[in-house]
């Protein structure tokens, strides 16, 4: 009696099949030519399967390519699962309909091995449906029999596979928006204004914070090459005392500003930071990112949601830099209340310029109409700070 050979189709927690649950599957059973064209099948025989063997070389899928026998193999992983290809010798397609197989995964640093079937797929190759997402960028290795398939005898095939489960554009983007951090112009975090915009700069991808920032990177691309912020150093002035007086600390010493002489003056991009003394720039110049969110607090990287600047697109939070300014205004310019009579103060743009608002509601209003709001903000003799 024949006796079927389950492979079972189970991740556990760390992957999950894109497919419904796979039926257990036909015994493992070896055709050759004359019994595929009647359908005659017979139980593999308990000997040793052909081993992949010869040079690997990249197939027409962009997978691994083997040979066995007269017979060329090719292995494709991505994050939809597993692919086999079978070639002849001079490289035509060869059909798999009649073939069948098992894929053994484990994962790179794991002891545990997970099975799958490999089935025909109707396309031409033979398939283990399985979401692979989740170890995107991690290095497997997957063994691989096969059997059924003309041309490699009753005992099948088997080889075994090393490859790395590619990494999606999302996540491939992800992850250099992680690494870069910061956006080149106007030093904000990456993230805080939005989804960040990718530039081609010679071949290179580089992240701004907003569109708004796209034409500088275009105009002096050499610039903005690495994607880093330009960093400026100069002693504050007295027009830096109402910045100063906000901050009140330095972000490295934790010393109050001051403390050690006229306070210095770090640009990151349009950004200020104030240190104690020059001996903390080269943090500044080391980390930007970590100081700037320490000062600009509330502002966020693409990968942390949680405590973003932004309220809604266009209307932000407001800083522990703002508050001079949110003092100064006192009073919704758009409903004339004053600003944290509705859950305020918010923060709009209008031409380069910051309005101080008492709720996200008011934000259409400016932006229809930023000239007549601050002419209001100008008539109360109040001038409107330009953004940083």
């Amino acid at each position: 009696m024949k006796r079927p050979v389950i492979l079972s189709v189970l991740l556990g927690g760390l992957l999950a099949s894109t497919s419904p649950a796979q039926q257990p599957n036909p015994p493992l059973q070896a055709h050759t030519p004359q019994q595929a064209s009647t359908d005659h099948t017979h139980v593999v025989p308990q000997q040793a399967p052909l081993s992949a063997v010869g040079p690997v070389s990249v197939g027409p899928h962009g997978g691994s390519l083997k040979q066995a026998g007269g017979l060329q193999l090719e292995t494709v992983v991505s994050q939809a699962g597993i692919k086999m290809y079978v070639f002849d010798s001079s490289g035509q397609p060869y059909s798999v309909q009649s073939g069948r197989g098992a894929a053994s995964l484990r994962i790179a640093g794991g002891a545990k091995r997970y099975r799958y079937d490999l089935l025909p797929d109707g396309k031409g190759g033979l398939t283990a449906s399985v979401n692979l997402s989740k170890i995107a960028g991690r290095q497997v290795e997957i063994d691989i029999q096969l059997v059924g398939l003309p041309g490699l005898g009753r005992s099948g095939v088997q080889l075994n596979e090393v490859a790395t489960v590619p990494a999606s554009e999302a996540q491939l983007a992800a992850a250099a928006i992680a690494r870069q951090k910061i956006c080149p112009v106007s030093g904000k975090l990456l993230g805080s204004m939005g989804d960040p915009v990718a530039i081609d700069v010679t071949g290179e991808r580089v992240f701004v914070c907003c569109a708004g920032c796209v034409d500088a990177v275009k105009a002096s691309p050499a610039k903005y090459l690495a994607g880093k912020p330009e960093i400026l150093v100069s002693s504050a002035t007295k027009d830096d005392a109402a910045l100063i007086a906000a901050q009140k600390t330095c972000p490295v010493m934790d010393e109050p500003l001051g403390s050690m002489g006229n306070p210095v003056k770090v640009m990151v991009g349009d950004n200020p930071i104030f240190l104690c003394c020059k001996g903390c720039v080269k943090k500044i110049q080391a980390e930007p990112a970590k100081y700037l969110a320490m000062v600009h607090g509330g502002e966020r990287s693409a990968s942390v949601p949680a405590g973003s600047q932004a309220v809604r697109d266009g209307v932000f939070k407001v800083s522990a830099l703002d508050q001079p300014f949110v003092a100064a205004q006192m009073k919704c310019p758009v409903m004339d209340e004053p600003l944290d009579a509705m859950g305020g103060p918010y923060k709009v743009h209008a031409n380069g310029k910051a309005i101080y608002i008492c709720c996200p509601g008011c934000a259409k209003r400016i932006a229809a109409e930023p000239d007549k709001y601050l002419a209001i903000l100008a008539s109360q003799g109040i001038n409107a700070p330009v953004l940083r």
